[in-house]
């Protein structure tokens, strides 16, 4: 039981944020909600806190189904399927999303500050060794998606692009939602229709990837020589970086940077068209920072800035595409036995691919298949942290965080590039 002193929502004290929960909900269905920004962030925030209390706190979707995210999605779609949030409300935030471009303006912040905070012995590290069974982890995902998808009838690109695709992309926010912009350019559709059928693969996905995360912990109890038992390989462990405390001017220049490098994704794809600005900015943040010609301080005020926009802006955009993204009928039609058997299948190529590779090159199958596999084919950062907990061996976060960010945006490069080959 939490105490009343200790709960808090959005950041605020209960009674507070019940303060202004009231006065933003009573606006909205009095028709007097502000238009453009304020307006939105009010109902985006107060929306998605009270969906995060909710998904935090539910038995089974909290613990396997992805908690706070999929029911700020979800929850915000029912709302706007059922008619329950005013039509006002609804084209406010989705022109917000939309013509106001703060999806872009997120993924911009999420992409350079979780690259250039990264540690660097984890980048080189991850370039070096560590790529081998993550890519064929990818690689043998892919290929079960395509092959069972051809024989169950759904299709082999649909296996790919719709189920293994959103699955195998780094969680939400940096996987599912860039890929579906990525979708509909190339497709010239809307990406609402397109994201309703990624999403649900995301979610089925991190639901299998726990289970099969608890599989392995107990598949290496019987098979003591197939683990480390929460070591990768022997001599592959790191510190922890060191939380430092957040400085506003290097927050500004954090802003900055992930403004000028989502301008330079834009500028770079009018000379390589083929490829999406976001894989273009994704590779041009990497090689800044492998490169190492961005000075230390502006990487940590981009990381800065990245989790202060993670922290307390992630919910209000998750409100954002369920209102604007999201289609809970597209949704409900998506699903069906064929689609949920691809899902499993794909986790399970991931583990098949990369526990194998993994054991070549000298890793432990188990952690392998946990790190490169599972952690990519769950959803992103609360995802890493169910797999790792299922699996008891939280040791190897530093390896998950490798699949979920350089993993997921690695992905979003393959889909720019495959689209054209196979769409």
């Amino acid at each position: 039981m939490e105490k009343k002193s200790s709960l808090r929502l959005a950041g605020l004290p209960v009674n507070i944020f019940l303060a202004a929960a009231v006065i933003v909900i009573a606006a909205m269905f009095m028709g007097k909600l502000p238009k453009g920004m304020i307006g939105a962030f009010a109902s985006m925030m107060v929306i998605g806190a009270i969906m995060a209390f909710i998904g935090d706190r539910t038995p089974v979707v909290k613990d396997y189904l992805g908690g706070a995210p999929i029911v700020a999605i979800f929850g915000t779609a029912f709302l706007v399927y059922y008619k329950i949030m005013p039509e006002a409300t609804i084209e406010n935030i989705t022109t917000f999303m939309k013509g106001g471009g703060f999806l872009n303006f997120y993924i911009a912040a999420l992409i350079t500050g979780s690259i250039l905070g990264m540690n660097s012995k984890l980048l080189v590290m991850a370039g070096a060794r560590y790529a081998a069974p993550l890519i064929a982890g990818v690689i043998t995902s892919f290929a079960f998606a395509g092959i069972v998808g051809g024989i169950m009838g759904y299709g082999w690109r649909e296996g790919i692009l719709h189920i293994a695709m959103p699955i195998m992309g780094g969680g939400m926010g940096a996987g599912a939602v860039p890929m579906s912009q990525i979708y509909s350019k190339f497709f010239g559709t809307d990406p609402a229709p397109i994201l309703s059928i990624l999403i649900p693969a995301l979610a089925l996905g991190n639901v299998f990837s726990i289970v099969a995360a608890g599989l392995l912990d107990k598949l290496g109890k019987a098979r003591p020589e197939l683990t480390g038992n929460g070591q990768l390989m022997q001599g592959f462990e790191f510190q922890q970086d060191i939380e430092e405390v957040p400085d506003i001017k290097l927050m500004g220049a954090g802003m900055l940077m992930s403004c000028a490098f989502f301008v330079l994704g834009g500028i770079l794809n009018k000379f390589i068209p083929a490829i999406h600005s976001y894989a273009l900015m994704i590779i041009s943040v990497a090689l800044c920072k492998i490169a190492g010609i961005i000075p230390e301080e502006v990487e940590k005020g981009a990381n800065q800035w990245y989790k202060f926009i993670a922290r307390n802006l992630t919910m209000a955009l998750l409100v954002g595409i369920g209102v604007a993204y999201t289609n809970l009928g597209d949704v409900i039609n998506a699903i069906s036995v064929q689609y949920i058997v691809l899902v499993a299948v794909v986790v399970f190529g991931a583990i098949v691919g990369s526990g194998f590779v993994g054991k070549l090159v000298g890793f432990n199958p188990v952690e392998s298949a946990i790190t490169a596999g599972l952690c990519m084919a769950n959803m992103g950062g609360t995802g890493d942290v169910a797999v790792l907990s299922a699996s008891n061996r939280m040791e190897l976060m530093p390896f998950a965080q490798i699949s979920s960010r350089l993993g997921g945006a690695l992905i979003l490069i393959i889909a720019s590039i495959l689209l054209p080959i196979i769409g």
